[in-house]
């Protein structure tokens, strides 16, 4: 099966994996397509964009899993139900086993900056980053400190500067 119907097919699970919830059905949606943006400018090999994209479309699969299991959701508890989550919905497809554990890494530590370990994992965070920038209306001054701190592709930077209008030295506040 070629990879754009694969991605196409796991979008759709995904989708109805988190049926009923569409702030977090658009939430993996916008970071999916920031990260095959950041990963095509970045010019990844198309392996490394699959696996990518795998990983960004189940990033926060455990999400509604742990809501209903502990009634609550932390990054602790994605940790520990990301990957068995992920694993079960991606075994429908095939996957070649080392692809498979490298999906599960991500989604198990895409909330640490501090581990970062190759270019998926970079872009993955970077485009989690730029969607939880908006979700979550950071302050210019917490936004500063992550283009500094954990921002490294050229395209990430690009896009949350000029997103937020601060190439220019000011913040558009608005919608």
């Amino acid at each position: 099966m070629e990879d754009c119907v694969k991605l196409d097919q796991i979008t759709l699970r995904m989708v109805s994996h988190d049926a009923g919830s569409p702030k977090r059905i658009q939430h993996f949606l916008k970071v999916h397509r920031f990260a095959q943006l950041i990963g095509r400018a970045e010019q990844l090999d198309a392996h490394t964009q699959f696996v990518l994209e795998c990983a960004a479309l189940v990033h926060d699969i455990a999400i509604g899993p742990c809501k209903q299991k502990y009634g609550r959701c932390t990054s602790e508890l994605q940790e520990v139900e990301g990957p068995v989550c992920a694993r079960a919905l991606l075994a429908e497809f095939a996957l070649e086993e080392e692809d498979m554990a490298r999906i599960c890494h991500l989604v198990t530590h895409h909330h640490y900056y501090d581990q970062i370990d190759g270019i998926d994992y970079q872009i993955l965070v970077e485009a989690d980053l730029l969607v939880n920038i908006y979700e979550q209306q950071m302050t210019p001054e917490t936004v500063q400190k992550l283009l500094t701190d954990v921002f490294r592709t050229e395209t990430g930077k690009n896009l949350c500067k000029t997103m937020l209008c601060l190439n220019n030295g000011q913040q558009n506040a608005g919608n």
